[in-house]
């Protein structure tokens, strides 16, 4: 279809329009070429300006034979009988407008084949223009990735923990709050986007789904933050009982927000799925090392805390100061709803 439509312009718009076109991707094609080391380009971009200067070398011969009335030789002729192609189109469009004919001695005043030429060439030059600065100068929402947002947990049905009052917080709620703009520039990653962000409403184990246990989980390339809050009875003094008689590393007590916490390590559990044949799983394993702070749920202490976790894949950790950071930050904007 656009051969044809092509083969219907006159021969000095056609020409200099695929002359510019020719140019202009020989040239684009050859800077991709250099810039991306590609031959198989380079090849393609060659062809297009080797077409393209056969094209000039074809107006040159037209524009000559057209200031000379006289046949002009020519190895194939192909110049000169474009040229007398477009001479005998001008004539028929003359002979079928409307008005009287030129007189015997009346002088047919030709087309000015440079002034079609220019025509076309500007506005193939202005659309060319306008293609190759539309896409710089809008700007493109696909161009960065966006970060993960939190899933919604609005029809999710709430465990009957949730419904008593005061009532807990949601794993949703916790989502949100720990889903900052700056939580990888709180990491230490600036440049990086959250890949994954989610929230739960569970309840804590060997409870009877009593006590309600939400945790929410923003994960980085380099690393994962997990939140969760327990809303039971037990205070930070207790938990830091309960710590040295279980495997946590590195225990360190200390005040957040003014209220009692306490740092530990642990290693987190990785857990092997095999999805063929006959369904079974591998050995529960000893996962990388992940860092923890605990901060009672309110100043006095009277039970329930939340845990902040990071990790990474290659089990290299952030300064005990990032996940100080991170609480002094996040904790504030959970909503305050205290455990009985």
């Amino acid at each position: 279809m656009l051969g044809f439509l092509l083969r219907l312009l006159p021969f000095w718009v056609r020409e200099p329009l695929l002359i510019a076109v020719g140019s202009v991707l020989g040239v684009r094609i050859m800077y991709l070429a250099v810039h991306d080391h590609d031959r198989l380009a380079a090849g393609i971009g060659v062809a297009f300006l080797v077409l393209t200067a056969i094209r000039v070398h074809m107006v040159v011969r037209a524009l000559r034979a057209r200031r000379n009335p006289g046949p002009a030789p020519s190895a194939d002729g192909t110049a000169v009988d474009a040229a007398a192609q477009a001479q005998v189109q001008a004539q028929a469009q003359a002979q079928a407008g409307t008005g009287p004919r030129p007189g015997p001695g009346t002088t047919e005043k030709e087309p000015n084949a440079w002034g079609q030429a220019i025509a076309a060439v500007a506005v193939f030059g202005a659309l060319a223009l306008a293609v190759w600065v539309a896409p710089r100068m809008t700007p493109s929402e696909d161009s960065t990735p966006q970060p993960a947002a939190c899933s919604d947990g609005d029809h999710e049905e709430l465990p009957k923990a949730y419904t008593r009052a005061p009532r807990p917080a949601t794993g949703e709620e916790l989502c949100e709050a720990l889903n900052r703009p700056d939580l990888a520039k709180l990491l230490g990653t600036p440049a990086e986007n959250a890949t994954t962000a989610s929230g739960t409403s569970n309840t804590a184990p060997l409870t009877d789904g009593k006590v309600a246990q939400p945790e929410a989980e923003v994960a980085f390339d380099t690393y994962t933050v997990n939140v969760s809050a327990t809303y039971n009875h037990l205070s930070t003094e207790q938990y830091v009982k309960l710590m040295k008689f279980g495997s946590e590393e590195d225990v360190k007590t200390l005040k957040v927000l003014g209220r009692p916490a306490v740092f530990s390590s642990d290693h987190t559990m990785k857990i092997e799925i095999n999805l063929g044949s006959g369904g079974s799983g591998g050995p529960v394993e000893q996962g990388p090392l992940a860092r923890t702070l605990s901060v009672a749920l309110d100043r006095s202490d009277r039970g329930g805390y939340y845990e902040i976790t990071v990790w990474s894949q290659s089990g290299t950790l952030p300064e005990d100061s990032v996940l100080l950071d991170i609480a002094e930050k996040v904790l504030p904007t959970v909503p305050e709803r205290r455990a009985h």
